[in-house]
């Protein structure tokens, strides 16, 4: 383990688990008053996580790159979501969100940054960038930046869904787009360190200001995520049969699937340790170097080290062109 990682990253015995699901984190919970915001939040896990907060009396805004879709699956939910329009591949239309955002609202008490790709052919996106980099913490990160006072006013907590699958890769400095070959594994795993080294900076320069921020891998969920593989690769993986049925034992329905981005969010238990990667409801521990990838095998210790952190934080800014405070 790197001797600067975070020494945070240890379970704290929260008292849930994998079975814990979303209806056991928001039991209870009152956010009347509050304002979310969900990248994603009209499929899949973010789709939960939006009913969750609506439900609990948030105002939730959801950036979505297909607003009208977005808007049929949040129907149910009124006035108390609003669909803005926003692509994470195109960072004139995060700019966008971002100031449309800022005339309505004077503060973010929730940022969950939840939309993603994954395993998906390779695309260039933006300045030629891989478009799984770009989409899943990219656009993130300007999207975050650009936010950043509505944040301060929130004393915001940012919920940065990343996975396992970060065990795939740490981050290829010197090919961040793959331009020397291209794996859809590795550029997903690349991504995924992304995220969990975003969580990690963003809540050490936002700390001060009351901004803390969580990285989690939420667990093996079939949801649309899965929409660029097929399903003979699915069954190779052993995740489905061959009539389309999960198989693997250790995944996890929606409502547990949000469970740990709600509980990271609300948990009054994380309020001074941020920067750390749950999985489970719970912090995770570092894995080990001979640590197999699967649900439950913690972080890479590349992943919480503070100086990649840093350097991938300038490096997002130089891309982007966005520089957060």
């Amino acid at each position: 383990m790197h001797s600067n990682a975070t020494t945070h990253q240890q379970p704290i015995g929260s008292g849930y688990g994998a079975d814990t699901t979303s209806d056991e984190i928001m039991a209870g919970q009152d956010l009347t008053g509050t304002v979310a915001v969900v990248t994603g939040g009209y499929s899949g896990l973010g789709w939960v996580t939006t009913k969750h907060l609506a439900a609990a009396g948030a105002q939730v805004f959801v950036p979505a790159r297909r607003p009208d879709e977005a808007r049929r699956a949040l129907a149910e939910f009124g006035d108390r979501v609003v669909v803005l329009d926003a692509d994470l591949a195109d960072l004139d239309s995060v700019q966008r969100c971002a100031m449309d955002l800022s005339t309505r609202i004077d503060r973010v008490d929730y940022l969950f940054a939840t939309a993603g790709v994954m395993a998906t052919p390779l695309r260039r996106v933006g300045r030629g960038w891989e478009s799984q980099f770009a989409i899943n913490h990219l656009g993130h990160y300007a999207l975050t930046a650009q936010l950043w006072p509505l944040l301060v006013r929130g004393r915001a907590r940012v919920v940065v869904y990343s996975s396992a699958g970060h065990h795939h890769s740490d981050i290829r400095w010197d090919d961040l787009h793959f331009e020397r070959g291209y794996d859809k594994w590795v550029a997903y795993g690349q991504a995924k360190t992304a995220n969990v080294l975003f969580a990690v900076h963003l809540d050490r320069v936002g700390s001060a200001s009351g901004v803390r921020a969580f990285s989690l891998h939420p667990g093996a969920i079939l949801t649309p995520l899965q929409r660029h593989l097929g399903a003979g690769e699915m069954v190779d993986l052993g995740w489905i049969d061959e009539s389309g049925n999960a198989i693997d034992p250790t995944f996890k329905n929606t409502g547990q699937g949000a469970a740990t981005g709600l509980w990271a969010a609300t948990s009054a238990k994380l309020a001074d340790i941020g920067g750390v990667y749950l999985e489970d409801c719970e912090v995770a521990a570092v894995a080990g170097p001979d640590t197999q990838m699967h649900n439950g095998a913690g972080v890479m210790p590349y992943a919480i080290d503070p100086d990649e952190a840093a350097r991938l934080w300038t490096i997002s800014a130089e891309l982007t062109g966005v520089a957060a405070e």
